[in-house]
């Protein structure tokens, strides 16, 4: 996370974009505080392994971590629980001890991370479904990554589900250094396209959004792991 103050300060803010940030723990939350950034993201696992690898701390140390933060936040809250589907420590998740934890945090938003891309559709409904039955949260989210190709597929399995918020990235950018082999988060300018195609209305303007992936495409001097950027829009009948 160093840096992330002077990243915030380069931001030109925009009406109507909600800006958040990432906190991992308490000392995190105060340099959150001082950010002035509209929304915080606190995140844990729903293994023992992948919380210490990735936060240093065991699964009950995390929970509270994020109990306290949570308690203490004055703005909008989104909790996401990481490797809900599957663990690279520990393989199989427990779709109940995923339940329980979205049921005791008291966020604004509980988002399900597939973190290493190893979810299908029929396995992200159901948890999708029965976190909603039992979470407190006002929104239920999904962030997919494309690892085996079922990231999409997932996203609308999510939104069929009940879900109100998709996590994905410019280009299909990311990544997790405890999550081996992972690629990025789904590409946000395919989702919407996905998603536009689906009647689903995000209000994202794609041709705006294909150009920033060809730029960052550019900046980086590589290829992206999003398609569409490189295929483009289809042409319009008529």
């Amino acid at each position: 996370m160093a840096g992330a103050e002077e990243v915030v300060r380069e931001i030109e803010r925009r009406d109507g974009v909600e800006y958040a940030g990432l906190v991992l723990n308490e000392q995190g939350f105060e340099r959150f505080r001082a950010s002035g950034l509209d929304r915080v993201n606190v995140t844990l696992g729903a293994t023992e392994s992948f919380n210490r690898r990735n936060g240093n701390a065991s699964l009950p140390e995390a929970t509270e971590r994020v109990k306290t933060i949570l308690a203490a936040a004055e703005v909008p809250a989104t909790a996401t629980i990481s490797v809900a589907f599957g663990c690279p420590f520990e393989g199989d998740v427990d779709p109940g001890v995923v339940v329980e934890l979205a049921s005791e945090l008291d966020a604004d938003e509980v988002v399900l991370a597939d973190t290493i891309g190893v979810a299908t559709p029929s396995a992200v409904r159901s948890l999708t479904t029965s976190v909603l039955r039992s979470a407190s949260a006002d929104s239920i989210g999904f962030h997919g990554h494309n690892t085996r190709n079922t990231g999409y597929a997932n996203a609308l399995a999510a939104i069929d589900a009940g879900a109100s918020v998709l996590d994905a990235s410019v280009g299909g950018l990311g990544g997790c250094p405890y999550a081996p082999n992972a690629t990025g988060n789904i590409a946000t300018e395919d989702l919407v396209y996905l998603l536009a195609g689906e009647g689903v209305e995000t209000g994202v303007d794609l041709p705006a959004l294909l150009d920033v992936s060809e730029w960052l495409a550019g900046v980086l001097g590589r290829r992206l792991e999003g398609q569409l950027y490189r295929a483009g829009l289809p042409v319009a009948a008529g």
